[in-house]
């Protein structure tokens, strides 16, 4: 963790400025750092299994419970783009001595201790939308190998995505 922290700060990732100018489509650094590391790790997963180095089924794979995992999703999005960070890149900021780091992770423990307090009231939807361990591939009844291929497609047209808007945002600042 300390190693991850140390390139995640190394990267500029903390810093809250670096983390919110994604959201303002003018670096795209997290985004592009987030997903090589989908890949790499989706791609290592399952060449693993296929040469038989890994067996997946033993592979946890959390349980999917939509609405609540939405409403979840949707409550950090909110979190990260008024304060900046995300929980991780919050310890980092932390770590370093960042004062708005340490409004944030106070945050972070207040909303613990305040989800922790109303899990009595929340726990039928926490618990609604079950479906179970959820994989694209049993979803949709597709191979592997062929959702794994889509996935890498789609992060490299994210990528060139990703340059192409970073670009256009840039012109359309010089130009202000």
């Amino acid at each position: 963790g300390i190693v991850f922290g140390f390139f995640l700060e190394r990267a500029g990732f903390g810093s809250a400025r670096k983390l919110v100018e994604q959201f303002y489509l003018t670096d795209l650094r997290v985004f592009k750092v987030m997903f090589t590391a989908i890949i790499t790790a989706m791609l290592g997963l399952f060449y693993l299994g296929w040469a038989g180095l890994l067996d997946l089924s033993l592979v946890y794979l959390t349980p999917t419970y939509l609405a609540p995992q939405i409403a979840g999703g949707l409550i950090l999005g909110f979190g990260f783009v008024v304060g900046g960070y995300c929980p991780g890149t919050s310890m980092v900021a932390l770590s370093t001595g960042k004062l708005d780091a340490i409004f944030f992770v106070g945050g972070i423990l207040a909303g613990t201790l305040l989800f922790g307090e109303a899990f009595g009231a929340i726990q039928g939807f926490y618990n609604s939308t079950a479906m179970g361990q959820v994989t694209i591939p049993e979803q949709f009844g597709l191979p592997y190998g062929l959702v794994v291929f889509a996935v890498v497609l789609m992060a490299l047209g994210g990528f060139w995505g990703a340059e192409a808007v970073e670009k256009m945002m840039a012109r359309r600042g010089a130009n202000r």
